[in-house]
Parts: C-alpha cells; structure tokens; sequence
C-alpha cells in the first residue's frame, strides 16, 4: 500500500509557480552576449534611473567590486555611460546610454511577446484569473 504524498501547501506552489514563470522569462532574451547578472544591472537602470556604483551595487545586492566588473562590462558594451557625479568628484554616476535603453526595451518587449503567446492559449476565466492574481501578487511584493 502506497503512502499518500501530501498535498503541497499554496506558499510552496506559488513559490515554484513564480521561480519557473521568472525562469523562462529570463531565457526570453535578444542578446545573448549578456550576462544575466549584467542584464539585471540594466533593468535597475531602467527602473531608477543613474546611480553611483555603490548604489546600483546594494541595489543588486552585489559587493561593490563586482559591480565595477559588471559596469566595466557594460560599459565596453556601449550600453552604460559613466559620468562625474555633481557633488562628489570621489564618485561617478552611472546611466543606460541610448543603446542601453535601446536594448532593455528590446528584452522587455522579447519576454512580453512570449507571455503575450503563453495567454493566448489560456481561456477567459483563466486569463482573468490571472489578471487578479496579478493585482494579489504586486500588494505582496509592496509588503
């Protein structure tokens, strides 16, 4: 007689369910030259606008070091301009060039259209059961 395995709870579900959505968005990219560690650092820039190095490190939760490595990277790239910082001649700002814009909303809209593809097949109610999911999910991550 076989034991019952039992149920996972919905925390572990939606813990696996968010890991392997945020897995296979990520393989949806335009560049593969990139690294996804350097690809977060541009998604940062994207969303804070410029930063010194330090802020973008502790925004990445990296080590400084790491992120000037990351920078430089980015930086041979064409797509991250590093310029003096206005009050602080010790510190540089560092922003996405147009290039870099250029090559966020290509990897934005690269992982929308495959979403977009994955709704498609989905039916109504699943798609609007995603929908509040969705509004659910943005009140937790505010938390």
């Amino acid at each position: 007689m076989s034991e019952r395995v039992p149920e996972r709870s919905l925390a572990s579900r939606l813990r696996l369910a968010v890991v392997r959505l945020n897995r296979r968005l990520r393989a949806q990219r335009t560049d593969e030259d990139v690294s996804l560690t350097q690809l977060s650092a541009l998604s940062t820039l994207h969303k804070c606008g410029a930063l010194t190095p330090g802020q973008l490190a502790g925004k990445e939760g990296v080590r400084p070091p790491s992120m000037t490595r990351v920078i430089s990277a980015l930086e041979g790239l064409g797509y991250v301009e590093r310029n003096a910082h206005p009050t602080d001649g010790r510190q540089a700002i560092v922003a996405l060039s147009a290039r870099g814009l250029e090559h966020v909303h290509a990897t934005i809209s690269a992982r929308e259209a495959w979403l977009d593809e994955q709704l498609t097949k989905l039916s109504d109610e699943e798609r609007a059961v995603l929908a509040e999911a969705a509004e659910i999910i943005d009140r937790m991550a505010e938390q």
